[in-house]
């Protein structure tokens, strides 16, 4: 894991296989934040977390006194906390439709990997499948507006999208229409990235190795 350097004041629990924790993870690296990163089994987390956090989950992050259990809240608090780069748009309305992205990227995408990803063979599950390569597929031309996602710049919601897109080989999806050359050229360009390079845990690179 690329992001840790040496020993700090902010530790982040992370769940090497959640494209939750990989988004905080992208953050941390992008800005080149010294942080202790210490990867979690989910189904055994050590009884500290517990001690820090309320619900016992992944992923945490923890700065001082400052406790933080909501992935999108840290993303945010570190490009408050970390100004350079800047991951957030400065203009109020261009915050507010980052912002309204990352909410659709929820609602329409995160439920439907994290239904394949606890089932990945059941019925319901191919039902999921289909409907998230299809939004991929109609959504693939925005990807070729601009050299992110929908801005000029790299933003937190390039933090949301990249954790999904990285996973789609272990999500059973292929998207090998010519309709999904802008969301290709995309995806070569944000892996390309030295901090989503960083980013990754050891389970992440075997996903795509």
């Amino acid at each position: 894991m690329g992001v840790v350097t040496k020993r700090s004041s902010m530790t982040f629990f992370s769940d090497p296989a959640s494209h939750y924790s990989h988004r905080v993870r992208i953050v941390l690296a992008e800005k080149g934040v010294t942080v202790d990163v210490v990867n979690v089994d989910p189904d055994n987390p050590p009884g500290e977390l517990a001690d820090l956090n309320p619900y016992n989950a992944l992923p945490t992050l923890v700065d001082r006194d400052l406790v933080l259990y909501e992935p999108n809240i840290m993303m945010e608090y570190l490009d408050e906390r970390f100004p350079h780069p800047p991951l957030l748009p400065v203009y109020p309305v261009a915050r507010a439709n980052s912002r309204l992205m990352i909410h659709r990227i929820q609602k329409d995408w995160c439920g439907l990997v994290d239904q394949i990803l606890a089932q990945p063979n059941a019925k319901a599950s191919d039902a999921a499948r289909k409907e998230l390569r299809e939004s991929l597929l109609a959504t693939a031309p925005l990807f070729g507006e601009m050299p992110f996602f929908l801005s000029e710049e790299f933003t937190i919601v390039d933090c949301c999208i990249a954790p999904i897109l990285w996973r789609l080989p272990s999500l059973g999806i292929e998207l090998n229409e010519k309709q999904a050359k802008p969301l290709q050229k995309y995806m070569d360009s944000i892996f390309s990235r030295e901090g989503f390079k960083a980013s990754l845990s050891d389970l992440e690179e075997d996903i795509r190795n």
